[in-house]
């Protein structure tokens, strides 16, 4: 059930408890965590909504009341009385009903918040997320539309709460007037609810399968949009189409199919309740010809009876649906939050020294590599692709080695602290990625806020990274705005702010990944004889075949090919 926005009520002032996740917490334990995580705002929202509910079902009532003592009776002072009454009950209603909706949203808005800052620390946290591999727009989706579907599920203790008070006063009052209506409503009631709860199965399957086809189509619609500029410069344009178009056709038949299912679900609900209150209002008419029920209570029969056919037909929407579309998401957002760490973080600092040992190191391609890079050296690494990946992925503590270790500062790697590695080593990949701003602030992203040489910074990263030369050739020089994720600058620009970006932050090892494939060769010379001086007195590891790396390196390490996993021969594969 969607619920109305009425207003946005800043995150700061609506505190809300940490909902607990640990690993055995399943979609249905979470969904109700996040229900109850904001009672402050719950708990008064489903009072008034219960008071909203119960006055709409008194309506009826009092009319019916005033006909039998004042309109029967003609009784003009009787009738200005529950004229007045009537009147009251009105002004409670709009009331109740304003502000329940207000404070319902407020608490829903509050969990949305927590949830989804929650998710997207999680995402952005220094450990990673395990697991299979999920495209970024994947992420994107749960962190927003799968967190905004499972807050709403809030919705669950707050509106059906007011339609059962509404179906309960209905049935107390149905129930003084004549026992048989009143036992046909208090029983039907809860064996509605039992439907409900039987019958959400499949329409949470459904939603499942949607949300997933959903974000799957968004995943591919954003690595489309990021990889656009390779894509057309391959001609590949035509293919990147037909596969985001078959991506969205399967999201677009799951969301019809959860549609048909949701519709299915609900008109089977409201059929049941519909046949329930119509069966109450024959019963009433039959007792009214017989001379059971005065006038009066024929119209608070009837009236209740219409009254009470909204909350039963919502008792199937917003709670059989809300819950089933929230436990989805739940299980959605569970993946994120429960998913295992994809790098080793531990708890040790360095000695102090720049140093990178590698010990017998064997990992996937590389095999028993033992070197030792010393402090303040400049060493270009050459190996082929595999091997790189392979060795990469242990210095950027992807992966754990099969054999052997890595050691910084005489520290193993996968026992550092992430402060303590973040501050001694630093590996930057081919494919570094700008966020949206000035070339200038991409820069200065790594530098800490407090340092006082961050100007001096600045300057040796532009010079020693070429970007004087971007600079020169944009309009507002370091002040040109990049683009979301530096589309605005061509490759090669984007590879030389990102590369100033590495050298502007505070590292004692840095290590760059094949860091000038995107600029002609003049300019990977000039960042060739630069980068060392702009490195000197500290550890920088160059993965590299460039010549003029080479060139100005101190040591070259070259992995020879015993170094890579052997093949195995065709008889011997399986």
């Amino acid at each position: 059930m969607r619920l109305p926005v009425l207003f946005d009520p800043p995150a700061q002032a609506m505190p809300t408890p940490e909902i607990r996740v640990d690993a055995q917490t399943t979609p249905r334990q979470f969904t109700v965590r996040t229900i109850f995580a904001a009672r402050k705002w719950t708990v008064p929202a489903a009072v008034l909504v219960s008071v909203h509910q119960i006055c709409e079902t008194l309506v009826p009532v009092v009319m019916g009341q005033a006909i039998d003592r004042a309109v029967a009776t003609r009784d003009a002072g009787a009738l200005v009385a529950w004229l007045l009454v009537l009147a009251a009950v009105f002004v409670v209603l709009s009331f109740s009903a304003r502000f329940g909706g207000r404070i319902g949203q407020a608490g829903m808005l509050a969990v949305q918040h927590r949830l989804r800052t929650r998710v997207t620390d999680r995402i952005l946290d220094v450990r990673g997320v395990g697991g299979p591999p999920q495209a970024p727009g994947v992420t994107l989706n749960i962190a927003t539309s799968d967190v905004e579907q499972l807050a709403r599920g809030i919705a669950v203790a707050v509106y059906p709460v007011g339609h059962l008070a509404a179906v309960l006063f209905g049935g107390v009052v149905l129930l003084s007037t004549s026992w048989m209506l009143g036992v046909a409503i208090l029983t039907g009631a809860p064996l509605i609810l039992w439907l409900l709860d039987k019958g959400s199965g499949p329409l949470r399957r459904r939603s499942l399968e949607e949300q997933k086809v959903a974000g799957t189509a968004a995943g591919t619609a954003t690595d489309l949009v990021s990889g656009i500029r390779v894509v057309k410069g391959i001609g590949a344009d035509g293919e990147a189409s037909r596969r985001y178009l078959s991506a969205s056709t399967r999201a677009l038949d799951g969301v019809l199919r959860s549609a048909r299912a949701e519709g299915a679900y609900v008109a089977t609900m409201e059929l049941v309740s519909g046949m329930l209150v119509a069966g109450v209002a024959i019963a009433a008419g039959a007792m009214a010809v017989t001379g059971s029920l005065t006038v009066g209570q024929l119209i608070t029969v009837v009236g209740v009876t219409q009254v009470i056919m909204g909350p039963l037909a919502a008792l199937g929407t917003s709670m059989g649906a809300a819950w089933a579309s929230a436990v989805a998401s739940a299980e959605r957002v569970l993946g994120i939050l429960q998913a295992p760490a994809a790098v080793v973080v531990g708890d040790r600092d360095t000695d102090g020294r720049a140093t990178v040992e590698f010990d017998c190191l064997t990992a996937g391609h590389v095999r028993a590599l033992t070197a030792t890079v010393p402090e303040g050296a400049f060493v270009v690494v050459r190996a082929d692709a595999d091997a790189t990946a392979d060795l990469v992925a242990v210095l950027s503590r992807v992966h754990l080695p099969e054999q052997g270790r890595v050691l910084v500062g005489g520290v193993d790697l996968a026992e550092l602290g992430a402060g303590a590695a973040r501050r001694s080593l630093r590996v930057v990949p081919h494919a570094s990625h700008l966020f949206e701003g000035t070339i200038l602030e991409n820069i200065a992203a790594g530098i800490p806020p407090d340092a006082a040489d961050a100007d001096a910074r600045v300057t040796r990263a532009v010079f020693a990274a070429a970007c004087d030369d971007v600079a020169r050739v944009l309009p507002a020089g370091l002040d040109t705005p990049v683009g979301e994720a530096g589309r605005l600058l061509s490759g090669g620009q984007r590879q030389r702010v990102a590369l100033a970006r590495a050298l502007a932050s505070p590292v004692d090892v840095l290590v760059l990944v094949d860091p000038t494939t995107a600029v002609d060769s003049v300019t990977e010379a000039t960042i060739a004889e630069r980068l060392p001086e702009a490195r000197r007195g500290h550890t920088t590891i160059v993965f590299t075949r460039s010549p003029a790396f080479t060139a100005v390196a101190d040591e070259i390490l070259s992995l020879p090919a015993g170094s890579a996993m052997p093949s195995v021969p065709k008889q011997e594969q399986p």
